[in-house]
């Protein structure tokens, strides 16, 4: 399902790969975030998701009311506070996301699937 939005001249429907786009870029500026993760399937193992494929580390669901949950699947740098980091990217994608979608989210999940030192 599609993110819809209602205006005086019709209606508005908003891919849910564009509302990932949005959400990793800003994502991706937080302190503390290495980068968007995969897990293979077959074998468990976690990559590193390159920022031209972002949104293969974000999932976006509407559901019938049209609101947005979000899933993330992270990487954190070593040593930061996971919960802080956590807090910051939660605000900072809630509010990038309603201001540049019109649309609500609802819910925002956060996966850390790895921990990496960066220089």
């Amino acid at each position: 399902m599609k993110g819809k939005l209602n205006s005086d001249m019709g209606e508005i429907y908003i891919d849910n790969a564009v509302i990932a786009k949005c959400a990793g870029n800003t994502a991706i500026e937080c302190f503390g975030i290495v980068g968007m993760a995969t897990v293979s399937v077959t074998d468990g193992i976690v990559k590193l998701v390159k920022r031209e494929n972002l949104t293969k580390g974000i999932n976006v669901t509407v559901d019938e009311e049209n609101n947005l949950t979000i899933d993330f699947h992270v990487i954190v740098a070593y040593g930061v506070s996971i919960s802080a980091v956590a807090d910051n990217l939660i605000s900072s994608v809630k509010y990038q996301v309603e201001e540049t979608t019109g649309l609500t989210v609802k819910k925002i999940n956060i996966y850390v699937e790895g921990v990496r030192v960066i220089d």
